[in-house]
């Protein structure tokens, strides 16, 4: 049975990302597999948001990048995270959790 894609919610795509990057450097595809198969392909990561996100954060000094070779010997841009970016990811994930924690609270069955 094939698995339904369910789409981003607007914010957490730089913390997945980041988390990502957690495991040592990749490149983008490898970015996008890694979540990918983290989420039993739940969470589709397309390129053009994926890229722009890579940018964005490599702007802001959460990931750095370098070129190399990937596995199957093509040139690639490798990212990986910087402390700036743990930083960032650490916020990131405290504020996710509040934010799952108050939803958890008002889905909760109420008493009768």
């Amino acid at each position: 049975m094939p698995v339904e894609k369910t789409e981003l919610l607007k914010g957490t795509l730089d913390m997945l990302i980041l988390k990502t990057l957690t495991c040592g450097p990749t490149h983008g595809y490898g970015v996008a597999r890694w979540i990918e198969e983290r989420t039993r392909d739940v969470l589709a990561i397309e390129e053009g948001s994926l890229y722009p996100a890579l940018y964005r954060m490599e702007r802001r000094g959460w990931i750095a990048s370098e070129w190399g070779l990937s596995g199957n010997n093509r040139r690639a841009k490798f990212y990986r995270l910087t402390p700036e970016g743990k930083r960032q990811l650490a916020m990131e994930i405290s504020s996710w959790e509040r934010l799952v924690l108050a939803i958890g609270q008002v889905l909760a069955p109420q008493p009768i």
